[in-house]
């Protein structure tokens, strides 16, 4: 096994899948690929969360202004204001990364997926 790696290295092959280019005749310390930017990761579980967020928030708010006008009878009209209050605060977020979503995935310009936090995955 040794002597087949020896010769592979030897013969400049290796068992690495990584991708090299040959250096410019005048070396400055810089080369072309370091100023290339990779293709953008796509979160697609945050924006799952986003869309989550947004139909919840979304369907909290419906509902507590249905409970609060009285389309909907409710037996203590007091306690749909909290309903209304955390459907806008679920909506909010759900709303701001699913535009963040949708403008990059546009291509408007200063919109990335970078701006939208991946949550360690």
């Amino acid at each position: 096994m040794k002597a087949a790696r020896s010769t592979m290295l030897a013969a400049g092959l290796s068992n690495n899948k990584a991708k090299y280019s040959r250096l410019a005749a005048s070396d400055d310390g810089y080369i072309d690929l370091q100023f290339q930017r990779s293709p953008p990761k796509i979160p697609y579980n945050a924006i799952a969360l986003a869309i989550f967020l947004f139909l919840i928030g979304s369907l909290l708010i419906i509902f507590g202004t249905l409970l609060l006008t009285g389309t909907i009878e409710v037996e203590h009209p007091d306690r749909t204001i909290p309903l209304i209050i955390i459907g806008v605060l679920v909506f909010l977020p759900g709303f701001y990364h699913l535009r963040i979503a949708c403008y990059a995935a546009k291509g408007c310009r200063g919109y990335s997926y970078d701006d939208i936090p991946d949550f360690g995955d």
